[in-house]
């Protein structure tokens, strides 16, 4: 029997074993895409327990939690921190083979130095010993990013954001991690949803433009593009419920934004406009050198009760079963034909997608970059052992696996960089598995530079961040 996440966890061969010890576990991390906030990181927030920056906000956890039968008080309730990590305890050890049981305890003995088991029995000494972890001086959210070996991070952050918190950063030479702004401007392209009008005030009193026809808008959002240009942005996100693409000239995009500013929208009209922004706003970040991320296959919402008491991103999205592929290329074709498509990494939530994605994204490929479009690492859902697996198989099936840009862990916690641990050793894993069963040549160095480039080296490549 092996011993529980020991020094060769899930690496099965002696090749996977030196691509990892050898090539992939000392490269720093880019985390390209998360949620975390730049004003913690700016402050450099400290926590007071392992509940704080642990469960607060982790919608993974509370949905198995709730699958366990917890309580909403012990999840997003009122009940004390103590109780709410006994509740975690008391779930974690039910869920085997799910990577949440991997996650907490990869964490747990990164930063706190706990190998326990973590149960009911044990929750209250370990609750306290990690608290007394979290009292000292590394353990704010500056000096998780230091143990983590972060270079950059990318926050996720909307138009009419200041960027306060990134101007601080960038003026503060006490920071070792460079923070970039990423555009997501989802707000202005969801014009059948609630808010919207309200919203695009904001944009009107962020820029100054008045808007009320489809170009104003084009150059409201432009202004802020260049805002965040200037502030080192080198990535845009959007969150799609399904790909989409129906056409519209400008005087008829009028129309539906005003229309929209009364909340009188039909489904099409606001395919309609989300395709023309979405056409604009890539010619944009084409000009600029912007990669653009399209995130979509979510069904979000799902349970109404639920939202109105605790809003959204509470645990409560689904995957989506939509077939959106001649819209995703027609949209793509749409990009490429005003020469203004660019670097682009698409993620579905479906990961029977990936097949589709990797075929569309192979009539787009160009000399601009290395896989100029990229399938996105497994995804919320699929970040899983097996998720991982089947996106590396798939992107090795159909495009060029040396050239993908790796992993990032799409979180709102400090403590998710060991996922980037966790994603290369299943990287370091299926490629050893090749090369043992005679796939690939044993050319380790070729191989373990491989690994490295994808750990890393890709992503600066691609984004082209300066670090």
């Amino acid at each position: 029997m092996k011993k529980f996440m020991g020094s060769n966890f899930l690496l099965q061969n002696d090749t996977a074993r030196t691509l990892y010890h050898q090539y992939a576990a000392k490269m720093p991390i880019i985390d390209y895409h998360c949620h975390i906030s730049p004003k913690e990181i700016a402050e450099d927030k400290h926590y007071e327990t392992i509940t704080d920056v642990w469960l607060g906000g982790d919608h993974y956890k509370w949905r198995v939690m709730r699958a366990n039968g917890v309580d909403e008080k012990y999840i997003t309730g009122d009940a004390s921190p103590r109780e709410k990590f006994r509740a975690w305890a008391a779930t974690l050890p039910r869920c085997i083979g799910n990577p949440l049981y991997h996650w907490t305890y990869l964490e747990l003995k990164q930063y706190f130095g706990v190998t326990d088991f973590l149960c009911e029995e044990t929750a209250d000494e370990i609750f306290d010993r990690c608290n007394r972890v979290l009292q000292q001086e590394n353990m704010g959210a500056r000096g998780i990013i230091e143990q983590s070996n972060v270079r950059l991070i990318c926050t996720t952050d909307d138009p009419v954001d200041d960027l306060r918190w990134h101007k601080q950063m960038a003026e503060d030479p006490t920071l070792t991690v460079k923070v970039l702004p990423a555009f997501r401007p989802d707000k202005a392209l969801n014009i059948d949803k609630p808010g919207f009008t309200d919203y695009i005030q904001k944009l009107c009193d962020v820029t100054g433009e008045k808007i009320d026809t489809f170009g104003s808008l084009c150059a409201a959002l432009e202004k802020r593009i260049d805002f965040f240009a200037s502030m080192g942005c080198r990535a845009s996100d959007h969150a799609l419920d399904a790909p989409l693409y129906a056409a519209a000239t400008p005087q008829r995009l009028t129309q539906i934004l005003r229309k929209g500013l009364e909340s009188k929208v039909t489904e099409l009209e606001a395919e309609a406009f989300r395709t023309g922004l979405l056409l604009f706003l890539a010619k944009a970040y084409s000009a600029r050198g912007w990669v653009m991320q399209l995130h979509f296959g979510c069904i979000r919402n799902n349970n109404t009760r639920m939202f109105e008491q605790l809003g959204p991103d509470t645990g409560y999205d689904a995957l989506n079963n939509s077939n959106g592929a001649p819209k995703l290329a027609a949209l793509l074709n749409a990009m490429e034909e005003k020469d203004a498509l660019p670097r682009t990494i698409l993620y579905s939530l479906n990961p029977y997608d990936n097949e589709v994605i990797l075929s569309i994204a192979g009539c787009f490929q160009s000399p601009e970059a290395r896989n100029k479009l990229q399938l996105g690492s497994a995804w919320w859902f699929n970040d899983t052992k097996s998720g991982m697996e089947k996106q590396l198989r798939d992107y090795a099936n159909l495009s060029v696996l040396g050239n993908f840009v790796g992993m990032l862990t799409d979180s709102r916690s400090f403590l998710s960089y060991t996922r980037h641990e966790y994603f290369r050793r299943i990287l370091c894993n299926f490629l050893g598995e090749l090369i043992e069963n005679g796939e690939y040549h044993a050319e380790i160095d070729r191989v373990g530079q491989m690994v490295k480039d994808i750990s890393y080296n890709n992503t600066v490549r691609y984004f082209g961040f300066d670090v």
